[in-house]
């Protein structure tokens, strides 16, 4: 059978999203914002202790009982409003809850992180996952999860870079703490695959607090989440989390 030229304009689309379909499941509703919310929980407070997810006070099979650096991947939630909380496993102390009207093609991020060296509360992040069928470009975010430090700028480089030359700019800057970056409710920044130097600094200076290297692959989801380390001394470290990847992984300095 022959197909004209016409024809095979108008079925490209389909082709193309077929193609992406086998190879990244859901991923094409994603794309094409018909998919059902996603969300996820990430514990990212070295101060609490075990945690649980509760929906309107049920318990979430997702992320119950669990420790300081799980993460979850994303799981489908409904689309009706809903009061999302987040408990102590031992007591049911609350450690902060928020309504969510969960929007088709949008992915939430619930983060339980430090509030003070004695205290914890939770940060949610929406992302409306806006990407194009043919980009295989990685997802970046960074959360501030670090209550010692203000505001951080966020430097991604080639390997070796100098950032205090001039023209080197931070990729996200001034990400202030409990806040992420881009903010949430806009759109996470698209990032071509590679190794680079990762540096961390306070916001508007290029006093660096973190300096490491990161590989990032195509098409990847990735949260970077800066975390207290040595409360003395106002030091931080990352976190990060790969979607389809178990939990959180500490990132090492360099």
């Amino acid at each position: 059978m022959k197909f004209s030229s016409r024809r095979l304009l108008i079925l490209a689309p389909i082709f193309g999203a077929l193609v992406l379909s086998a190879c990244g499941g859901s991923d094409t509703e994603d794309r094409l914002d018909v998919a059902d919310p996603n969300l996820r929980f990430v514990h990212a407070s070295p101060l609490a202790p075990q945690v649980t997810l509760f929906r309107d006070n049920v318990k979430q099979a997702d992320a119950t009982d669990v420790s300081y650096k799980f993460a979850s991947d994303y799981f489908d939630v409904s689309t009706s409003s809903a009061l999302w909380s987040v408990k102590t496993s031992v007591g049911d102390v609350l450690v902060g809850e928020q309504q969510i009207n969960p929007s088709r093609g949008t992915k939430y991020t619930i983060v339980a992180l430090p509030s003070s060296n004695t205290a914890n509360s939770i940060y949610v992040i929406a992302d409306p996952y806006n990407k194009s069928l043919t980009s295989d470009k990685a997802k970046l975010r960074v959360m501030n999860a670090a209550y010692n430090i203000s505001s951080i700028d966020i430097y991604l480089n080639a390997v070796g870079t100098d950032i205090a030359a001039a023209g080197i700019n931070p990729r996200i800057a001034a990400t202030a703490y409990k806040t992420s970056g881009p903010a949430s409710g806009n759109d996470s920044l698209d990032i071509d695959a590679g190794t680079y130097q990762l540096v961390m600094t306070s916001s508007g200076t290029k006093n660096v607090l973190f300096k490491g290297v990161i590989g990032i692959v195509k098409n990847q989801d990735i949260l970077l989440l800066t975390v207290p380390d040595n409360l003395l001394t106002g030091t931080i470290k990352p976190l990060v989390k790969i979607e389809g990847t178990p939990g959180s992984s500490e990132l090492p300095a360099s």
